[in-house]
């Protein structure tokens, strides 16, 4: 009778180790998906064609709506202006008092040249090296899907975040983000969402590091335009508008080559640098000539010397010379709400810098220095808001394309970023140490 008993406890305790390992075996397997499933979650969401004029918002949004509800994510769709939705989704985390984390990512992008793409621009054409070509295969919405798939694969492996976990995906950030960004950083709704920290594309790296940005620099587009005597073709004329326009240029050429000199010679990064590109257009009437300048100027600039440059030197009244900075021109300040800078700590006092460091390395990634973005992102309307957000996209040896024609993604680096994200949203949603005790709950 003794023995039959002791066979008993033998058998169910083997039978319960088995199961243990049965359901380990399971959630492992469930959490290594078939990596074919997710590359072509990824090309379904480009082959969405949100490119600019005429961006199909309403379709990227049901398919970002259907992948939240395979997911079991709450959702919520908000348009502050129509036709442009923008979807945010929560993943409740179990503390909600504690400042939660927000992925934001933009759903649109910038127009193509078909006749210029070696592949269709929204194919999404895998090639033999396994590149993905497709326009937002770099900017950005690999982000966006790399942030539910890295959520996807937690929920799968059994984690549980402490803080709440929001994902944004909004409309036109790339003609300037008034009617998405903007406007949601600046709603109640954002205010509810009480957030702590905001992370937001980068830029590829060509190299094995991957490039974090504290900060970016603001565009201040800049028409000058020049007047003088009208008359024939053949007569020589003092002062002409050509002749005026011709100086300005020169002037603003010279100050353009001394700041890429500095770039050139390792002095300072990209970002540091105010850069001058131009866009030369004449006027029908020979009595007057203009041209366009994008001007970026980076947030660690002091702006009063540069506009006493463009009034004084490259558009002087005494030349019968006028210029616009144009309305969206932003003002560049290192200041946001309440005084907090724009430019983000990146040094140990910074909890959020230094988790995200130590998260790449866990998922065997390299981090370049601190930068400052050369472009302008959404993140700048979370950081005038007095908040920490860092510019971040998972693409090492990868060349730069956004924008540019053929861009393409690897499917290897996309799965790669994943598992750097997934470390990332685990290290910042178990964070517990930092906190906002005056803020509300955060509630979608």
């Amino acid at each position: 009778m003794e023995l039959h008993c002791r066979t008993a406890v033998y058998c169910c305790y083997f039978v319960t180790i088995l199961l243990v390992l049965l359901s380990i075996t399971s959630t492992k397997a469930e959490a290594e998906e078939d990596p074919s499933s997710i590359i072509s979650r990824f090309q379904q969401y480009l082959q969405i064609n949100t490119a600019h004029p005429h961006p199909h918002y309403s379709q990227a949004a049901d398919f970002i709506l259907s992948q939240a509800q395979s997911l079991s994510l709450e959702t919520r769709t908000l348009e502050f202006v129509q036709g442009k939705p923008l979807i945010f989704l929560k993943w409740p985390g179990s503390d909600p008092d504690l400042p939660s984390i927000l992925l934001n990512s933009h759903t649109d992008v910038v127009t193509v040249e078909q006749e210029k793409w070696s592949h269709p621009p929204f194919g999404a054409h895998i090639d033999r090296q396994g590149n993905i070509y497709a326009r937002g295969s770099q900017d950005m919405k690999c982000v966006g899907m790399q942030y539910l798939e890295a959520i996807r694969k937690l929920k799968a492996s059994g984690f549980q975040p402490v803080r709440s976990v929001y994902l944004s995906f909004v409309p036109d950030e790339e003609i300037g983000g008034r009617d998405g960004a903007e406007k949601f950083a600046a709603s109640d709704a954002f205010k509810n969402l009480n957030v702590g920290i905001v992370l937001d594309e980068g830029l590829a790296s060509p190299n094995e590091n991957y490039r974090m940005f504290y900060a970016e620099r603001r565009a201040w587009p800049l028409v000058i335009r020049a007047t003088g005597q009208p008359g024939h073709g053949a007569k020589l004329y003092d002062n002409t508008a050509m002749e005026n326009l011709l100086r300005s240029i020169e002037s603003v050429r010279r100050f353009r080559a001394s700041q890429f000199d500095l770039v050139k010679a390792g002095l300072k990064a990209e970002g540091e640098v105010i850069s001058v590109n131009m866009g030369f257009v004449m006027n029908l009437q020979p009595s007057e000539a203009e041209a366009g300048f994008d001007i970026r100027v980076p947030p660690t600039a002091d702006p009063e010397p540069l506009e006493r440059r463009i009034a004084e030197e490259w558009a002087p009244a005494s030349r019968n010379m006028t210029f616009e900075l144009r309305r969206f021109k932003q003002k560049v300040s290192l200041h946001a709400k309440f005084g907090k800078p724009v430019l983000n700590v990146t040094d140990i006092s910074n909890p959020w810098w230094t988790l995200l460091e130590e998260a790449v390395r866990k998922a065997n990634g390299k981090l370049g220095q601190p930068e400052i973005f050369p472009a302008s992102t959404d993140a700048r309307q979370f950081r005038q808001q007095g908040l920490p957000a860092i510019g971040f996209s998972p693409m090492a040896n990868t060349p730069i394309l956004l924008h540019d024609h053929d861009e393409f993604l690897n499917q290897d680096e996309y799965l790669k970023g994943i598992d750097v994200y997934g470390s990332i949203i685990k290290a910042y949603a178990s964070y517990i140490d930092h906190t906002r005790k005056e803020a509300p709950r955060d509630e979608l």
